[in-house]
This record gives C-alpha cells, sequence and structure tokens, in this order.
C-alpha cells in the first residue's frame, strides 16, 4: 500500500496546481492520472482553441490588411500549419508541467475508489497499484455533452474539431455558448461558412442581454448565420453531408452542411466506486459543500467535476480552498475569446433586478475609444451594473478588444471592496483601451 498526504486525482489545472501548491506546503502527493497532463484545458480545451483562435486573428487582419495601407496580394492560409502550431505549443506547455511535478509522485493509470481514503489504479485493464492518504481530492474534470436527439452520433463534437487537420466547406454548430462561438469564429475566419444552432432565445445566454445581443448582431453581419429560439429534433446525413433538423419560431426547418458539431456543454467526469466511498453525485456532478467537502469524509471535488463553475481558473482556485489558502472564489471572471471577445465579472443586469435592486448603470462604447478606433476594433462596449446607494461595483461586462484582459481590472476593484468612483477616480493611460472601462465609471457618477 503506497501512503501520502493527499491524493489528487485528475491532472488538469485544478488537479496540477493544487499538487504543486501541495509540494510548497510540504506535503506528500501522490497524482493519478489516466490521460495527458494538463487535462482537457491544455490538450482539448483552453489552450488548443486560443492557438486556434490567434490564428484565426491573424487571418482576420491579413484578410483586411489593405484597409491599413499594407498590401498583401497572394498571401494564402494554411490550417494545417495553424494546427501544428497548436500542437507544439500544447507539447511545450506538457513538458513544463511535469517539469513542475517534478516532488510529485505521478501515477499514470485509472484511479477507482475502494473506501473514502483508498483508491485503486489500473492501467491496460491491469491494477498497479493501491494508494491512501487521509485526504483525496478529485478534479477529474468534465467531457463534451451530447444532446439526446436522433442522429446524434452524426455530429463530432469540440475534441473532434481540434483533432481536424483540415477543414470542412461548410460547419452546422449546435450550441451558441462559449464553446460553440469560439468555434463559429475560428472555423468562419478561415473561410468555413458557419451556422449556429441555438436554444435559447440569444447566443451566449449565460452573459448580459446587451452583450449577447450586440454580439449576435456583429456577427450576423460578419457573416455567420445565427439562428436563436430553435430546438434541434434530429440530425440526418445529406448529399452536402449532414441536415440538422430544428424547431424554431416558424415551424420545422432544416440547416444543411458539411458537418454538424455539437456544443451543447460539458458534463462531469465522475470516478467509479464513488458508491463504496460514500460520495453523493447528482446530475451536476459531486455534491460537495461551499469547502468543496462531498458526503465522504476526507474526500473533495473540484473543477468541473462538482458542476459549480466550469473555469479552469475556478477549479484551480478551489484546489486553494482545499489547502486551507485565502481566495476570493465569490469574484471570477469569465471570458469568450469570439470576435469581437466579450468577457464578464459579477452578475448580470437581469441578475440585479430579479433580486430588485436598485442599480445605476454606466455604458461607455470602444467608437470612441481612441486605441480602439486605431487598431481598427471600434465595435463593443463597456457596460458597468452598480448599486444605486453606496457605488459597490456588482457587474462588469465588455465586448470588445482584450475583453479577457480589461475585464480583470474590475475584477480586482470588486475583490478590494471598491466603488465605481475608485475606478472613475483612478487615471488610467491614454490612449489606452482601459479608458472605457473609466468612462463606463463616470456615467455613473
Amino acid at each position: 500500500m503506497n501512503t501520502s498526504d493527499i491524493i489528487i486525482i485528475g491532472a488538469g489545472p485544478g488537479g496540477y496546481e493544487t499538487a504543486v501548491e501541495s509540494v510548497r506546503m510540504g506535503l506528500s502527493v501522490t497524482l493519478i492520472e489516466r490521460g495527458s497532463l494538463g487535462g482537457t484545458c491544455l490538450n482539448r480545451g483552453c489552450i488548443p482553441t486560443k492557438c486556434l483562435c490567434r490564428s484565426a486573428e491573424v487571418a482576420r487582419t491579413v484578410a483586411g490588411a489593405s484597409a491599413y495601407g499594407v498590401d498583401v496580394s497572394g498571401v494564402s492560409f494554411d490550417y494545417a500549419a495553424a494546427v501544428a502550431r497548436m500542437r507544439s505549443v500544447v507539447s511545450t506547455l506538457r513538458e513544463g508541467i511535469a517539469t513542475l511535478l517534478k516532488g510529485v509522485n505521478l501515477v499514470q493509470g485509472t484511479a477507482r475508489f475502494i473506501s473514502s481514503s483508498e483508491v485503486e489504479v489500473e492501467d491496460d485493464g491491469k491494477v498497479i497499484g493501491r494508494y491512501t492518504a487521509p485526504r483525496i481530492i478529485i478534479a477529474t474534470g468534465s467531457a463534451p455533452s451530447v444532446l439526446p436527439v436522433e442522429g446524434a452520433g452524426l455530429a463530432i463534437d469540440s475534441d473532434s474539431v481540434l483533432a481536424m487537420d483540415t477543414l470542412p466547406a461548410s460547419a452546422v454548430i449546435i450550441g451558441g455558448g462559449v464553446i460553440g462561438m469560439e468555434f463559429a469564429c475560428i472555423l468562419h475566419a478561415f473561410g468555413v461558412r458557419v451556422t449556429v444552432v441555438e436554444y435559447c432565445k440569444e447566443i451566449l445566454p449565460s452573459f448580459d442581454r446587451d452583450i449577447s445581443k450586440r454580439m449576435h448582431s456583429i456577427l450576423g453581419r460578419g457573416g455567420i448565420d445565427i439562428i436563436t429560439s430553435s430546438s434541434v429534433r434530429s440530425i440526418v446525413r445529406d448529399v452536402d453531408g449532414v441536415s440538422v433538423i430544428y424547431d424554431g419560431r416558424k415551424g420545422s426547418a432544416a440547416v444543411s452542411a458539411s458537418v454538424a458539431v455539437m456544443a451543447v456543454g460539458r458534463r462531469p467526469v465522475l470516478p467509479d466506486g464513488l458508491e463504496a466511498a460514500g460520495i453523493m453525485a447528482d446530475r451536476r456532478g459531486i455534491v460537495t459543500d461551499s469547502g468543496f467537502r462531498t458526503t465522504a469524509p476526507g474526500v473533495y471535488a473540484i473543477g468541473d467535476v462538482n458542476g459549480r463553475c466550469m473555469l479552469a481558473h475556478a477549479a484551480s482556485a478551489q484546489g486553494r480552498v482545499v489547502l486551507g489558502l485565502d481566495v476570493g472564489l465569490d469574484v471570477i471572471p469569465a471570458a469568450v475569446f469570439t470576435f469581437p471577445e466579450a468577457a464578464m465579472v459579477g452578475l448580470t443586469e437581469e441578475q440585479c433586478r430579479a433580486e430588485g435592486l436598485e442599480l445605476s448603470i454606466g455604458k461607455s462604447m470602444f467608437g470612441a475609444n481612441g486605441k480602439a478606433l486605431a487598431m481598427g476594433e471600434g465595435q463593443g462596449m463597456v457596460k458597468l451594473v452598480a448599486e444605486k446607494a453606496t457605488g459597490k461595483i456588482l457587474g462588469c461586462h465588455i465586448l470588445g478588444p482584450h475583453a479577457s484582459d480589461l475585464v480583470q481590472e474590475v475584477a480586482l476593484a470588486m475583490s478590494s471592496g471598491l466603488t465605481v468612483r475608485s475606478l472613475a477616480a483612478a487615471v488610467h493611460a491614454h490612449p489606452t483601451l482601459t479608458e472605457a472601462v473609466a468612462e463606463a465609471a463616470r456615467a455613473i457618477l
């Protein structure tokens, strides 16, 4: 029997970063991973998609270069080269993780609970060892969800899209959430004809409505067909490849494409033996309390597997909470790497209104921002939501250039208990995109 202070199951961001932090604290750690280091985020999610986003961004820049006085006639796009670069970046980062884990007992295999303090690891169908620890952290992540409709097997998922070396002529993307819209923008930038079919009234349904509607308008004008308020009924083969049949506002209809991409969210990946360990799970994932303790003593679940917040940085933060470190989980920013980017932190205006809060709303447009116009990125806005009586910042919603970076200023302000007056009073360099944040704050005062 192998004994350590902590066993961590899963080497994604939540798992490996918690393992590294545990070693720094002087703890002995066994980290069990059945696949590649880095989990979904590094191998089939955040990093590969951002590599392709960058390639798509360059393609868009080159395509519009004449507007900046640059002649690029004769330039061609090589998607296979973009994929090769993506894989190189992933490989480099994976090697970096292996270096970070030098002080960790890394076990390659699939973990199964024997009890709440003991796991068995299999590799290639053979048991290779048993491990025990007073604390076990489950960080097994998530996998793409599949819509339970006829012909669902004809669609490919996000993993398959990232594995492609060549692009289809056309794609219908089922789901207009973060994953679906990122792939829609990437594929469209490389010349793929893209249609998005979304069940909700608007794309990016978790984002503030002002941001979602404006994103819909910008992408629609840019050539991406977006169909909302539509429920996919089935997928069938046709002469073009596949046809997605859906029920929409005007009744039943269909859209044909070379491929259908299923992008309807993700589901938790649960390790075997949960019942034997007394660990309860529901449809969202493993049930945990605010400290990420499961129903079994000494066992914790962090990241996607508990279904609380399916973001890589949330998983890492939850791991630090389990280790007893000071982490502010009330303020967690999120971003979608579309063209333009969108980012948010805190509550949407709709959520605040539903809670009956008295609000002050401040907006600024990138069309009035000197740096944004110089960049040729004048579309989009910054929206601040604040409590009317106190000026407390309740949320920030950004659509525009570098939104994923800009939102962090407001996240830090919220974490520090600052008000919109503090944002407005701070001097922002000119000309910069951050001035748009200050302008939105001043619009409230």
